[in-house]
């Protein structure tokens, strides 16, 4: 089994490929291993990410078939089926690293900012399912100094939207707390930069 340290260590190797426009000769040919995985799969590593065509945790980290378990939702938030499916990949597959990865310029964060700066426009009570789930983690920031300067309230609610993710996944699950406390599942927090193609792991 690979632990959460090595797990986290072979994620920033592949993005460093990423960023420098390189694939791992493992990566081109786990296609092949497209039969051997009908067997049953053995994820190094869980991905909670944005659904932003732009963010394919497989593609950012330069993974292949059956490395990764990647859930996909709007904002990264944790809702029930989220955590349900942390906790069935964290106990039936074996992965002990987690990692919750926002992104820059998320367009979930920028909606949940206007809906706390002008909470009478119309929306879709769909997307106020999303945007009330990221709400709590980042409406303080409106009332800081951060309001006067868009660029630095998106970046910091992007982190602390990602952080609010982390702790509900850590304490909001008995099944996952008790994984982290006995068993060494490591979650993390991480930042995707679009404008970069790094991925940086913050409160480790």
């Amino acid at each position: 089994m690979t632990d959460s340290q090595q797990a986290l260590e072979r994620l920033r190797e592949g993005n460093r490929r990423f960023v420098n426009h390189l694939r791992s000769a493992e990566v081109l040919i786990s296609q092949l291993r497209r039969g051997e995985l009908v067997k049953g799969q053995k994820p190094f590593a869980i991905v909670l990410g944005c659904s932003d065509s732009r963010v394919p945790a497989e593609i950012v980290f330069d993974q292949g078939l059956g490395d990764l378990f990647v859930i996909r939702v709007a904002g990264n938030i944790v809702a029930p089926s989220q955590i349900g499916s942390v906790e069935f990949a964290a106990e039936a597959l074996g992965p002990r690293l987690v990692v919750v990865m926002g992104h820059t310029l998320c367009s979930a964060i920028d909606a949940t900012l206007e809906a706390i700066e002008k909470p009478s426009a119309p929306r879709s009570p769909n997307l106020l399912s999303i945007v009330d789930r990221i709400r709590p983690s980042i409406e303080g920031l409106v009332h800081t100094e951060l309001a006067e300067d868009r660029q630095r309230l998106m970046q910091a609610a992007v982190r602390a939207n990602v952080r609010a993710s982390v702790s509900h996944l850590k304490h909001g699950s008995r099944i996952l707390e008790r994984m982290v406390l006995e068993d060494g599942l490591r979650v993390v927090g991480a930042e995707y930069s679009l404008e970069t193609g790094e991925v940086d792991f913050f409160d480790l």
